[in-house]
């Protein structure tokens, strides 16, 4: 089991669990997904090929990604990258302003839900 296992067996044991969500195609997913969603009844709609608004939300952060850390960045090291990717991520979550909720990073979002 993953790092992320844990996580799955709580939502699906969650009786709000949902009754499908988007997946990538069969060679793309782990296991334990596919595992964990056939013994919970939870059926796994594909994201067709060409089709990337199907995944809008992953879409949409691949290209803030690509646009904000990678076109703006060169790399001689795996543990460079990984270290800028890290310090971007949490720049990306705890201080650059989210538009779709109302200027706000997401960790602040988050903060004043709970």
């Amino acid at each position: 089991m993953g790092p992320r296992g844990g996580v799955v067996t709580q939502r699906i044991a969650n009786p709000c669990t949902p009754v499908r969500f988007r997946a990538w195609p069969p060679n793309k997913r782990s296991k334990f997904v596919e595992t964990s969603q056939s013994s919970s009844g939870i059926a796994l709609l594909y994201i067709q090929p060409g089709k990337p608004q199907q995944n809008a939300y992953v879409e949409r952060y691949n290209r803030t990604v690509r646009h904000e850390w990678l076109d703006q960045n060169q790399f001689v090291s795996i543990k460079e990258a990984q270290h800028q990717a890290t310090t971007w991520l949490w720049t990306y979550n705890n201080q650059r302003p989210n538009m779709a909720i109302g200027g706000i990073p997401p960790a602040a979002k988050l903060a004043n839900a709970a």
